[in-house]
């Protein structure tokens, strides 16, 4: 092992923290299929056909019950080579097909994968598999979703500084020294949604607000003295309490003071999101908190997030809305971990695909403690980076943030690897940045764990050599 790759071991991850590689059997597949993705020469860089280093399907049964061993087959070759392609394009108004009980868009190329067998064909990769990623990656070739389960699997635990090496190779090249930072601004804590992971769940007894445009003037120039020039507005899923001219009139307000605006809010129709475009939002944010079917109905019991296929299509109708910026998600803790990456790692491919001039965020926040949250599921932090390195190297052009619910140390230690944004100084409750009483201020969405001012912080991402800014200079020509 190199010294590089020694300090990265060091650094990386605490001692505390290591895991036990699995030994792998399997066999290297034999020949290769293409993506039947399709391609669009010379336009997007993501649309071009893939081809698989392993066979058309893994050899023995799968996990599911009741399956034979041909429909076994079947549902892991997609799962090894998906296509990009929707059954039809997502509707704007979020409507499913009648006939074909179908909502296009991603929820369509969703439904074709097996999200209980996952697991199942990433265990199977092994060490061989690991290194054939890792050197593609070096030559710096598009990565399958073979090579992506290879790297999010437990054989590649071994390898955890040889990706490291390669994830942050590739985000220099990328993205240079850069991490721009940003901070939430929440508008209200007022949810009609009942969701068991979330502080403002509807059953919580928690104290509500939302704030007048008078007070978000006031939180809005607390952020803006501070440098921020990139704001993310977030808000509880009430329609009724902040509705879309809710929103609108938010933008308009504080649009003057921020060239970026996101807005992290329950799912719009596309007609919505193109009237706040024209307000100022440039960004949209929409966590699907979690890719499995049946956990996601076991987790949102009431509300309009109970909608599966209308949250999976959220980022399909802002795209075709002309949103810039995209950001999206898993919460990590509610399913199984590494099925959770493969499937955010095949949205952010389908939305690279299908929304090519759109930027690309992605995010894998771990559950946090929150009113009526304490049992938290553990996701160690060796497998959470491999995780992140994995996400670099399958997806090189994507913006991939870190936000306060993690530590400084294991802040500090990620923005020299692959992390190009990050939130800075955050309050998670409406009216925090101004109320300094704790008997005034609502409740917050969830716990944060780095607490460090917008200054400390961008004094430590430059002893850090990196380059922290506050403004992406293409929101300018939005």
């Amino acid at each position: 092992m190199s010294t590089t790759e020694e300090t990265f071991s060091q650094t990386i991850i605490s001692d505390r923290d290591h895991l036990t590689s699995k030994s792998q059997q399997e066999e290297e597949p034999g020949s290769s299929l293409h993506d039947p993705s399709g391609s669009r020469p010379g336009l997007n860089p993501y649309s071009s056909a893939e081809a698989s280093p392993g066979s058309s399907a893994e050899s023995s049964p799968g996990s599911s019950s009741g399956t034979n061993a041909a429909q076994s087959e079947e549902i892991h070759r997609i799962i090894l080579q998906p296509s990009l392609n929707p059954d039809f394009p997502a509707h704007p108004e979020g409507k499913m097909d009648p006939e074909k009980r179908d909502a296009g868009g991603f929820a369509s190329v969703a439904a074709r994968v097996d999200f209980s067998s996952i697991a199942t064909v990433v265990s199977r990769r092994t060490d061989r598999d690991v290194k054939r990623a890792l050197d593609r990656a070096a030559s710096r070739e598009q990565l399958s979703f073979y090579d992506y389960c290879a790297l999010i699997s437990p054989a590649a635990d071994s390898y955890l500084e040889a990706m490291a090496v390669a994830a942050r190779d590739l985000t220099l090249q990328r993205f240079g020294n850069v991490i721009q930072l940003f901070a939430p601004l929440y508008l209200s804590n007022e949810c009609n949604s009942h969701c068991t992971y979330c502080g403002f769940s509807v059953g919580n007894q928690i104290r509500r607000k939302t704030l007048s445009m008078e007070e978000l003037d006031r939180e809005a120039d607390a952020l803006y003295e501070q440098g921020i020039r990139h704001v993310l507005l977030l808000t509880g899923e009430d329609y009724r309490a902040t509705p879309v001219e809710y929103l609108e009139k938010a933008a308009l307000q504080i649009r003057d003071r921020f060239p970026s605006i996101s807005i992290e809010v329950y799912p719009l129709k596309t007609p919505d999101y193109a009237r706040l475009r024209k307000a100022g939002v440039d960004g949209l944010a929409v966590y699907q908190e979690t890719y499995d079917p049946v956990r996601y109905k076991e987790v949102h019991l009431q509300g309009m997030k109970k909608r599966l296929e209308f949250r999976l299509n959220c980022p399909d109708r802002a795209g075709q809305a002309g949103i810039r910026k995209i950001a999206i998600g898993a919460l990590l803790g509610l399913s199984d971990p590494a099925s959770e990456v493969y499937m955010l790692g095949l949205h952010g491919r389908y939305l690279m695909h299908n929304f090519w001039q759109t930027q690309l965020s992605v995010s894998l926040p771990r559950l946090r403690q929150a009113t009526g949250v304490s049992d938290l599921p553990e996701v160690r932090d060796r497998e959470f980076v491999r995780y992140l390195l994995a996400l670099r190297l399958f997806l090189p052009d994507a913006v991939i943030t870190l936000s306060t619910r993690e530590s400084p140390e294991f802040r500090d230690r990620m923005a020299g690897l692959c992390i190009t944004q990050m939130s800075a100084g955050s309050k998670t409750d409406p009216g925090g940045y101004r109320i300094s009483s704790e008997q005034d201020r609502a409740a917050e969405q969830f716990s944060i764990d780095d607490h460090r001012s917008i200054g400390v912080m961008r004094n430590r991402l430059k002893e850090l050599g990196k380059d922290p800014i506050f403004l992406d200079w293409s929101s300018v020509l939005k």
